[in-house]
């Protein structure tokens, strides 16, 4: 993930709290250098940058590659959302803003990124195809309620990162669900039973969850 921001306190608030997500995250404060930088997943993106606008940063990124881009500025007029929006921008976020509200956005451009023909995910000898919703262990189908598939896409879209359970209950249910997060112990409880390696969803105590290395 890339911030490009050249106000270095806001950069490094932003690094550290997305590090504290699970994210691996650095910054540039220049446009330039986000332009030469590899495509990423994420690029959050500040349009008051003092060497190129940011929405020409925008367009060049939108036309180099498919990563997700959230602006991320003190611009707030309509005029600027529309311009950043038409240029390839698929979020706005204007500042000053919450960590948690930029980590749902991050959320929400992440999950539209998953494109829905026929992507497939290994992690060992599990394989899990997100356009026919099936599951395999060493070849062998597993019946999964659709809750439980949920869990599961949101642990191996991103092997080895660890996934709060808040996150993983906003995607599996809602992010509106206010309920209890314990709900989510009992189809953890049947994913990895039918599994067949308790294991492989690996509890790390007071964080969340993650798979563990295959």
């Amino acid at each position: 993930m890339l911030v490009v921001e050249d106000d270095p306190g806001i950069a490094t608030q932003l690094v550290r709290g997305l590090e504290r997500a699970g994210y691996t995250a650095e910054s540039v404060s220049l446009g330039a250098d986000a332009l030469r930088r590899p495509p990423c997943d994420v690029v959050l993106l500040d349009l008051g940058l003092p060497d190129i606008d940011g929405i020409d940063v925008c367009r060049q990124l939108r036309q180099a590659s498919g990563t997700a881009i959230i602006v991320v500025t003190a611009r707030g007029e309509e005029a600027d959302r529309v311009l950043a929006l038409d240029e390839g921008a698929d979020d706005y976020l204007v500042k000053p803003f919450g960590l948690a509200e930029l980590l749902a956005r991050i959320r929400a451009v992440l999950r539209r990124g998953q494109r829905p023909g026929g992507e497939l995910l290994r992690h060992g000898a599990l394989t899990v195809d997100l356009r026919t919703r099936k599951v395999t262990v060493d070849g062998k189908d597993v019946a999964l309620t659709p809750k439980e598939f949920a869990i599961l896409e949101c642990l191996v879209s991103d092997p080895g990162r660890l996934v709060s359970r808040q996150e993983i209950v906003e995607r599996a249910w809602d992010e509106h669900w206010y309920g209890p997060t314990k709900v989510l112990d009992v189809h953890l409880a049947a994913l990895r039973r039918k599994l067949g390696d308790p294991s492989l969803i690996e509890t790390v105590y007071g964080h969340g969850f993650r798979l563990a290395d295959p």
